[in-house]
């Protein structure tokens, strides 16, 4: 296939829920493949975003936490950034802060003034930028829209802790805050999208848009954002991949956003690197493509900080998901938590020790993960 021009917005901190009631991202589903159970690896942005540009659970590259950025093999596992730089793409970003990232590979690394960046501004000219690059080669462009986690860390993570009653009593509140953020990230997406369009980018690339984790509303006590457990409001995000050549389709099987790495890859016709280690992820164009293909399991790790002011060094809440079940095992408390995702989506009612064989089968499935087996 030829090779294309490749976009990613990432809206950090998107909710499935409320892009799924979204005109804006309906829009965007009418003309996409859209996955709508997309299971990520971390509820949190470092470990999340460094799964998805290596195709690995961070169990395996080193990056599992919020401190570990530094600890990512590179020497072992390859990029989706380096593997477009070697192919003769430009490779360019605009993100939150560097930790983010891997920054092998990229030939612009830009950060943000988080509080005073007007992203729509900004992404709209980075994009108009490429206007110039693509009559040279080929780009890569990665926007991080940070606006809503932004407003959370401040409004939230900074006034709360993980067990202040007063935010939880407050659900009301906490919908109408994030109701007002995701409108707003509604807006910066439609204006990216109209700027992408008149560049004509909208013929010539593979745009993925996406979110890295969810953001609690105070479903759970506990946690009053994000990051401390496994639960789907968190771990469910969204996956729009827009391809020029297949035509637009809802996908509600389980993917992992660990594959998201090796279906770029296989779209634009790059083979992996087999001199690095092999990768976790699986393409997806067998499911772009109409084609039945095996659900695969998903891993999910985090580091609760429980009365810590910081999280820990390393995750100490775990869980392996199918469509249909998941189990969370609480390595601080050593306890584990088994829902039937089908009958109860919300996870209240906890099924661990109650006989089902796929407890069993889903504990062997989660030290195989964590092993990095």
């Amino acid at each position: 296939m030829m090779e294309k021009n490749v976009i990613v917005i990432l809206i950090d901190g998107g909710r499935l829920d409320y892009a799924l009631s979204s005109p804006v991202f309906n829009k965007l589903k009418s003309a996409s493949s859209f996955f709508s159970q997309t299971i990520t690896y971390g509820p949190h942005t470092i470990a999340a975003m460094h799964a998805v540009f290596s195709g690995c659970y961070g169990s395996r590259t080193g990056t599992n936490s919020y401190w570990s950025t530094y600890k990512f093999r590179k020497s072992r596992y390859k990029t989706l950034t380096e593997y477009l730089h070697e192919n003769g793409y430009h490779t360019e970003c605009d993100i939150i802060n560097k930790l983010i990232l891997p920054r092998q590979g990229f030939d612009e690394f830009q950060i943000q003034e988080e509080e005073k960046d007007d992203l729509v501004s900004k992404h709209s000219e980075l994009v108009k930028k490429m206007v110039d690059i693509s009559k040279e080669k080929k780009f890569f462009l990665y926007l991080h829209y940070s606006k809503i986690h932004t407003t959370i860390r401040n409004e939230v993570l900074k006034v709360y802790t993980n067990y202040s009653k007063e935010y939880f009593e407050k659900k009301e509140e906490n919908k109408k805050r994030y109701s007002k953020l995701f409108q707003d990230a509604e807006i910066y997406l439609d204006s990216i999208f109209q700027v992408i369009t008149q560049c004509g980018f909208d013929n010539n690339s593979l745009i993925l848009v996406m979110s890295d984790h969810g953001i609690s509303i105070g479903e759970k006590f506990g946690e009053r954002a994000y990051g401390a457990f496994c639960y789907d409001y968190t771990l469910r995000t969204f996956t729009y991949f827009i391809c020029p050549n297949f035509s637009p389709k809802h996908i509600t099987q389980q993917i992992r956003t660990i594959d998201l790495m090796p279906t770029i890859l296989d779209y634009l016709g790059i083979p992996l690197d087999e001199s690095y280690e092999h990768i976790d992820g699986v393409s997806l164009m067998p499911l772009v493509k109409g084609q039945k293909q095996p659900e695969m399991i998903a891993f999910t790790e985090t580091g609760n900080p429980l009365d810590e002011n910081k999280p820990p060094k390393e995750p100490n809440t775990k869980s392996v998901r199918t469509s249909k079940w998941k189990l969370i095992y609480n390595e601080y408390n050593n306890t584990k938590e088994l829902y039937n995702l089908e009958k109860d989506p919300t996870e209240t009612n906890n099924l661990i020790n109650s006989g089902l064989e796929i407890e069993e089968f889903l504990w062997n499935e989660l030290i195989r993960a964590q092993n990095g087996i």
